[in-house]
């Protein structure tokens, strides 16, 4: 399919001369967004709609309607990112694995249509436990899913209702042990800091998380976000210094079998670190297709971020029609420091320094100054050989490590 207009017009625009020079372009993942769930979680932030609860969605999912909006979308972005190998692939949501896995199939056949896929391209899929019969997780794998990210968040029936999950604990476990079955590489979600939830509560869950091994595990403090149904009525969460002791029972369990702390809130075993994540964080390119779903695309003298239309049936109508995109801006040079040690010092083992100017195009003297600020208050470690890494005390207080490299 020959590229539309607009594709073509937005290429020539991203190609004009600019402020930055990038030597060569980073590496690109590709980001699929499918929208809905059964049940909007009163935390969930995310771009994600019941099915069913509106009068005109009673009846089956519009899979293959929305799967060719979504070709529709990666065709008007071909010109963008053509030639470019994509290092893995990532189908979030709302909840994925509603999706039939022939459909899910037949999407990933067609992204390698269109698509240079590296041979070992890892290709992970959102799944919750209670929208996952046995059979389905097997064929997902069938289908040509390499990675399960399975929405546990607690394997305690009273925090899975505090938290208007689908599923039950019986669910959770039977989940994660067919999941095992299937998959080399699997992620378990857990969430702590819950509504009345006490130290002896976390132990437990963390009792069930680790009984099966996971090769990943990713651990998120519950926040109130706003425009949630949590931030309209609060729950009583623990207090900072429960939450904190928490923290220090997570790392130290999951040290002692043998997952490591890469990222902030991502432990795995050797080998099984999430490469989609890992290129997020050292601040590759994504492109990123479906309702809502964000995108950050590097050409030669610029940096552009792009977002896609939020509403799930205005996206189709947007997408089949050419025009996907519903905002796009170019990175400022001023903005780059920031956004990128937002990603890279979240990592625990730090990053090359030269990685900075290659992602950024910006020379080191964009940072220089800030790096060795942050060196005085002890909150980086800055090698001989170019590495920067953030300290033990830099990791404890890295929001205020990230802001130091906000524009003034």
């Amino acid at each position: 399919m020959s590229p539309t207009p607009v594709a073509a017009e937005a290429v020539l625009q991203w190609q004009r001369p600019g402020q930055l020079r990038l030597t060569h372009l980073p590496p690109l993942a590709l980001y699929i967004h499918l929208p809905w769930c059964l049940r909007k979680c009163p935390y969930c932030d995310f771009n994600s709609h019941e099915w069913g609860a509106a009068k005109h969605q009673r009846g089956p999912l519009p899979q293959r309607d929305y799967v060719r909006a979504l070709l529709a979308d990666l065709e008007a972005s071909l010109p963008q990112v053509w030639g470019r190998p994509v290092v893995s692939v990532f189908i979030g949501g709302g909840t994925p694995s509603l999706f039939d896995p022939e459909v899910i199939g037949e999407l990933l056949s067609q992204v390698r249509a269109r698509l240079l896929l590296e041979p070992d391209a890892e290709i992970t899929l959102e799944a919750n436990p209670g929208t996952c019969e046995r059979a389905r997780f097997s064929a997902f794998r069938a289908a040509g899913v390499t990675r399960l990210s399975i929405g546990v968040q607690s394997f305690d029936n009273r925090f899975l209702r505090a938290l208007g999950r689908v599923h039950d604990a019986a669910q959770a476990r039977a989940a994660v042990e067919e999941a095992a079955r299937h998959f080399e590489t699997f992620n378990l979600d857990l969430m702590y800091a819950l509504p009345g939830q006490t130290l002896p509560d976390l132990q437990r869950d963390l009792d069930a998380a680790l009984a099966v091994a996971p090769p990943h595990l990713s651990v998120y403090h519950l926040t109130i976000e706003p425009n949630t149904a949590f931030a309209h009525q609060p729950p009583v969460l623990p207090d900072d210094d429960t939450a904190a002791a928490m923290l220090d029972v997570i790392t130290e369990r999951t040290a002692a079998a043998g997952l490591q702390r890469y990222e902030v809130s991502a432990y795995a075993r050797r080998g099984h670190r999430c490469r989609h994540n890992l290129n997020y964080w050292q601040f590759g390119d994504y492109l990123g297709i479906g309702a809502g779903a964000h995108g950050k695309l590097s050409f030669a003298e610029r940096i552009v971020r792009q977002v896609r239309w939020r509403d799930p049936a205005r996206y189709v109508e947007q997408a089949l029609a050419g025009q996907p995109v519903a905002q796009q801006h170019e990175v400022t040079a001023r903005d780059l420091p920031f956004e990128f040690m937002l990603n890279a010092l979240r990592l625990r083992d730090g990053f090359a320094l030269r990685t900075f100017s290659e992602r950024t195009g910006l020379p080191m003297k964009a940072v220089s100054a800030t790096i060795e600020k942050a060196r005085e208050r002890g909150w980086l470690v800055v090698r001989d050989d170019g590495w920067v890494a953030p300290s033990a005390l830099g990791f404890d207080w890295l929001s205020d490590l990230q802001a130091l490299f906000l524009p003034d």
